[in-house]
């Protein structure tokens, strides 16, 4: 193994992404963004008007257009891909936001983004985000996180990034999406939200991205030393 593996969870808008890309970059590992694979499995049924709880449907999808990822040649910002079609910001349209959940919760395409996923983590050196990361997808990794914040700061946050990307939507329409959005993914029976017996519970309300950076770096610096 090439370094640890880092297992970040928690609901949405929780911060996940933007802090594990951090911690990937200064720490020189792989950033693998599990809630993009389930956004595009989630467009590629909403583009082909595949019934959203049609899990083999979904499935062929994946297998007829794979996901990938890769970079801007400034190195700026990470790229998906289905298939040849790059799908970066496509996936983080409100429709797909609104339906992930159903599409998330299907046995069968869980199944099949799991293992890929899985197989990617094998190496180690990489920081993996998502909903069931530390207890599904890396139950053996050596440090998991599970984020979490109040559904108000929350909407916040997304209102504010939505704002930057030119996608205009209401504060109080986020805030019960959001709300309900946590209830479906800390309900459904397969790999429900919640954190792994040993991870580690951090509130990141009123607290700065460079701070939650610094609280997770410490804390892989300190395994990483002990390995």
């Amino acid at each position: 193994m090439t370094g640890i593996r880092i297992a970040i969870d928690g609901p949405a808008s929780s911060g996940k992404s933007t802090v594990a890309k951090i911690i990937a970059k200064k720490l020189g590992y792989v950033y693998l963004d599990t809630g993009a694979m389930y956004r595009s499995a989630t467009y590629l049924a909403l583009q082909n008007d595949t019934d959203l709880t049609d899990e083999r449907a979904i499935v062929k999808l994946l297998k007829d257009y794979p996901i990938s990822f890769g970079r801007r040649k400034d190195d700026s910002e990470q790229l998906v891909f289905v298939g040849d079609v790059e799908v970066s910001h496509p996936i983080r349209e409100n429709e797909v936001t609104n339906n992930v959940s159903t599409v998330a919760a299907l046995p069968l395409v869980r199944k099949t983004l799991v293992d890929l996923q899985q197989q990617l983590a094998k190496k180690g050196g990489i920081v993996m985000d998502g909903r069931d990361i530390g207890t599904v997808v890396l139950p053996n990794a050596e440090l998991k996180i599970f984020l979490i914040a109040s559904v108000e700061e929350r909407a916040e946050r997304r209102y504010r990034e939505n704002l930057e990307k030119g996608i205009q939507t209401d504060f109080n329409t986020l805030k019960k999406e959001i709300a309900e959005r946590d209830y479906k993914d800390s309900h459904r029976k397969i790999s429900p939200l919640k954190p792994a017996a040993d991870a580690i519970t951090f509130d990141t309300t009123g607290i700065d991205i460079a701070g939650v950076v610094n609280f997770i770096e410490k804390k892989a610096q300190n395994i990483i030393d002990r390995s």
